[in-house]
């Protein structure tokens, strides 16, 4: 099924230069980047986007390290694009993302695991519109 996803890079990501890695392997997979951004992410951007783990321990840290320097913003679209970046990524803990995925390769701990990625098709349209409005 022909999809949209949204994808971001994360700050540990971008200081670590692994912009262009990271991008080639969703490239190598057939998808097609239909909108990218280098910016920062705004307070209610995050708020917005982590609201579901507001009240949890690490909401404050994860809001303070999200909004603390520049991050790749993408739309990506191609072929069940949620589920094939997802799988691209590989499990949100680092430690537990097996080699050859983009947390497996390039992802030190689980606090800064480089890359966020939409997990629904509804997750997706809601963060596409979250940072692209």
């Amino acid at each position: 099924m022909l999809e949209s996803t949204y994808v971001m890079l994360k700050p540990d990501a971008i200081k670590a230069r692994h912009i262009g890695a990271i991008i080639s392997r969703f490239e190598t997979v057939g998808l097609n980047i239909e909108r990218l951004e280098l910016g920062e992410v705004t307070l209610q951007q995050a708020q917005a986007n982590y609201a579901e783990h507001q009240g949890k321990p690490f909401y404050d840290g994860l809001i303070c390290y999200i909004t603390s320097g520049p991050v790749v913003k993408m739309v990506l679209s191609g072929e069940n694009a949620v589920n094939t970046a997802r799988k691209l990524m590989g499990p949100t803990n680092p430690a537990e993302a097996p080699a050859g995925t983009i947390r497996g390769d390039f992802g030190l701990i689980l606090d800064a695991n480089v890359i966020h990625g939409s997990d629904s098709r509804e997750s997706a349209a809601r963060e596409i519109d979250i940072f692209f409005g």
